[in-house]
């Protein structure tokens, strides 16, 4: 139920991501600013997505760690 929840979620936000680079590029001259800081947004969001699932401290904490 989870996953599905997750894959619905993704899947609008994809659609929703898609509808704005749409959006900024109709705009051009003034939506290349939107289109650079997209990019700048989504640069970061790929550098600490990388450095979670390479962090094995994070894992073992999530794991054995009683919260």
């Amino acid at each position: 139920m989870e996953k599905l929840a997750y894959i619905l979620i993704g899947s609008v936000m994809l659609l929703w991501i898609i509808g704005i680079l749409a959006g900024l590029i109709i705009a051009f001259p003034y939506g290349i600013i939107g289109l650079v800081v997209l990019v700048g947004f989504g640069l970061l969001f790929i550098k600490v997505l990388k450095e979670r699932l390479a962090s094995k401290e994070d894992d073992y904490y999530s794991k054995n760690i009683q919260q």
